[in-house]
């Protein structure tokens, strides 16, 4: 469906989904919630060194250090703050869970709670800050199941299919807010003459088919055998057994290359690799550890590349089938086109099945 040529708020656009049953005002107002941190973090991202917002956060002894591991920016903690407080007082919110936080956040006993669940990443692509490169924060919304006082980690552990909400803001020349209620992904962009987010893109389209792909090639010597596989039949162009040139792009922004496959298409790729994994067993498994967090990352995307026509996976498996075991489980992500996460996940499944390669290439 065409975007109207009468402009639509994000406001409207949202009233309109209230009135058609489709999603209530709580979840209304917690995305305009969500939406106007986004605002916030926006100008911090913007002003740049101006802002004195570059570089690693401090801690008690030297660079400040997450619960991933990962030195913190200053704006990975900005933006994690101007989130959390965003949504404290809202009354819409029973609990938050951040990427760079260990445990979840209870709303304050000061404020009424509500019955939503909001998970994020507060900043996405963090290490692109410093020199430039767009960067985004990504949110996931789930049903508080049980008393909304008596949230705790395990209330958070749900598959991505029990999400109601989901979106990403990427900040980049111009910035975006797309999102999905379970009824499409729709993008807007900010005016920054209004301060609102305007409908620019209703119902985006994934081609099913595409000769892009996005990932890391910095870690093919890591990867296990079918990832090698699928990835010499990319190279291999138009005289390999895929029939096409494929071109290739990285950001290194999780939410910059998933844009960019949400406007046109591709495939974007974080497979698992050895030198990856978390835990002790995840360096021989392959079904288990991956860069990318199931609950911040992997399902949001996977639940607006899917309303877009789209497909994800881990490889082996539908991403938002997966069970969390805990609420910083990473998983291997394939996402984008359709037609070649299919593809994608049969050289793993042929290659489980014990298909050798020659074998599958004249299939």
């Amino acid at each position: 469906m065409p975007t109207p040529a009468t402009p639509v708020s994000l406001t409207r656009f949202l009233i309109e989904e209230q009135r058609e049953q489709r999603i209530n005002a709580d979840l209304r107002l917690l995305i305009e919630v969500v939406a106007r941190a986004c605002k916030t973090i926006a100008v911090a991202v913007g002003k740049g060194a101006l802002g004195g917002v570059l570089g690693e956060a401090a801690g008690a002894q030297g660079a400040s250090i997450n619960i991933q591991g990962e030195a913190q920016k200053k704006l990975d903690v900005i933006a994690n703050d101007v989130l959390l407080e965003a949504n404290a007082w809202g009354g819409h919110l029973a609990a938050c869970a951040s990427e760079e936080m260990e445990e979840p956040f209870p709303i304050p006993d000061a404020y009424p709670r509500g019955n939503y669940l909001l998970l994020f990443d507060p900043l996405d692509g963090s290490s692109n800050i410093d020199v430039n490169v767009s960067v985004g924060t990504i949110f996931s919304v789930l049903d508080c199941p049980g008393d909304a006082q008596c949230v705790d980690t395990q209330s958070f552990l749900q598959p991505g299919t029990a999400q109601v909400a989901a979106g990403y803001c990427i900040y980049g020349p111009s910035t975006m807010l797309v999102l999905t209620t379970g009824h499409g992904t729709h993008g807007f962009t900010l005016d920054r003459e209004q301060g609102s987010f305007m409908l620019t893109q209703r119902e985006m389209r994934i081609p099913a088919e595409t000769r892009e792909f996005a990932i890391n090639m910095s870690n093919q010597r890591h990867w296990e055998a079918p990832m090698q596989d699928y990835v010499r039949d990319l190279l291999a162009g138009r005289e390999g057994p895929r029939g096409k040139d494929f071109n290739m792009r990285w950001i290194a922004s999780m939410v910059a290359d998933v844009h960019r496959i949400l406007t046109r298409g591709g495939i974007f790729i974080y497979p698992w690799d050895r030198k990856l994994g978390a835990r002790p067993q995840d360096n021989t498994d392959p079904t288990r550890a991956g860069k990318l967090r199931l609950m911040y990352e992997a399902n949001p995307m996977s639940m607006l590349v899917e309303q877009a026509g789209g497909a994800s996976s881990t490889g082996r498996a539908r991403i938002l089938d997966q069970v969390p075991s805990h609420l910083h489980e990473r998983v291997p992500v394939f996402l984008g086109s359709k037609a070649e996460v299919e593809a994608a996940v049969q050289y793993h499944h042929q290659f489980d099945a014990g298909i050798q390669p020659e074998v599958r290439a004249q299939a």
